[in-house]
């Protein structure tokens, strides 16, 4: 999994700038996608969104004193940690200073990798 660590493009950009983003981001996801390697994913958007905390504490989110936060994440079919590593580096999201891709393996149905 390929997990997005970013601030709010629309605070940042014009409109313009994000469907120039947007693009970027549907053909990198094209290129991983003729490789038969996307299994999937999904933008995680920063509106209308809470945070639960220990005893039932709920505040705005997703994020507090932090610019950035998990913008979206995709499924890759990588063979290694390595080769995913290799698609994230080519993720538009890196564009802007201080974002980041995490990437992860997802456990099997019964908790190992």
């Amino acid at each position: 999994m390929l997990i997005f660590r970013h601030q709010d493009g629309s605070k940042l950009a014009s409109p313009e700038q994000m469907q120039i983003w947007m693009k970027q981001t549907m053909d990198w996801i094209g290129s991983i996608a003729a490789q038969n390697k996307f299994s999937g994913g999904n933008g995680l958007p920063f509106d209308d969104a809470k945070v639960v905390h220990h005893k039932g504490i709920v505040t705005n989110g997703p994020f507090g004193e932090i610019k950035e936060t998990i913008g979206g994440y995709i499924v890759v079919k990588a063979d290694s940690v390595d080769e995913a590593v290799e698609f994230a580096k080519g993720s538009p999201v890196l564009q802007g200073d201080g974002n980041t891709v995490e990437v992860r393996k997802i456990a099997k149905g019964d908790g190992v990798h």
